[in-house]
């Protein structure tokens, strides 16, 4: 019996693999070639559920692709969108903050990149009346950001993001919901952005809450950030599973 399901488990697995698989994407902005990561659910349900993923500082990388790759197996439809450009990719940290701060900046040229790739989460199959977007630092601040343009989405979630915004920008009725995910002791956004940001949130009429995570920095979730708190971004394993599984509450109450 026990072989038996060994044997079962093991089928499904290649069954899994041979099914959902990241495919290469490529969409343009303009002139501009973009190229993106999408991905099928094992099971496609009639909602078709979809979630936008937005990559970090670096661009597309292997934690937004890991995180696609998980959501396909809970059944949603999953993009990983390309913000800077097939041939605009950081090499190094210098690069990667010049990037990011040019879209957080320009964040019209920003929401722009977002709405092209939530296109094609749509041409990949996903239903427009049901996707989230969801990302992580950089990203994070683009599904703010996703939230503040109210793109047509039930709702964003931002995983350590940056919360801030220039004050000369007026404060609008903001319709997705918003979940935000936070590490408690996070350096890089401090209390006077993290203030400015509630304040936005009462007086945008939003739907919004905030989860902070103990002896937490940025970037929680990335394995790749070693186990430093001191260096003010790390990993943390408990609040790297709290947080996935928070989204995944606000996934099944929002679509």
């Amino acid at each position: 019996m026990k072989l038996k399901k060994i044997i079962m488990a093991i089928v499904l697995s290649l069954s899994f693999n041979s099914f959902a698989q990241l495919t290469a994407v490529d969409y343009k902005d303009g002139e501009q070639v973009l190229s993106g990561f999408g991905i099928k659910p094992k099971s496609v349900s009639k909602d078709k559920p979809g979630v936008l993923l937005l990559p970090a500082w670096f661009g597309i990388d292997g934690h937004s692709k890991e995180s696609a790759e998980k959501l396909a197996e809970l059944g949603y439809y999953s993009f990983v969108a390309d913000i800077y450009g097939k041939d605009n990719r950081p090499k190094n940290s210098a690069e990667a903050g010049k990037n990011a701060g040019y879209y957080k900046k320009n964040y019209d040229e920003y929401q722009k990149r977002i709405q092209l790739a939530l296109d094609q989460l749509v041409k990949l199959g996903a239903n427009p009346d049901k996707i989230v977007v969801m990302g992580y630092c950089f990203g994070g601040t683009g599904a703010i950001e996703a939230a503040r343009a109210n793109l047509k989405v039930q709702g964003v979630v931002s995983f350590h993001g940056g919360l801030g915004k220039d004050i000369s920008r007026p404060i609008g009725k903001i319709n997705p919901k918003v979940l935000v995910l936070h590490g408690a002791d996070d350096p890089f956004v401090p209390k006077e952005e993290v203030d400015a940001f509630q304040t936005e949130m009462r007086a945008s009429g939003a739907d919004w809450q905030m989860v902070y995570y103990a002896n937490s920095v940025h970037a929680f979730t990335h394995k790749d950030a070693g186990s430093d708190n001191s260096k003010g971004a790390a990993y943390n394993e408990l609040a790297d599973k709290r947080s996935w599984i928070a989204l995944k509450d606000f996934l099944k109450e929002v679509l």
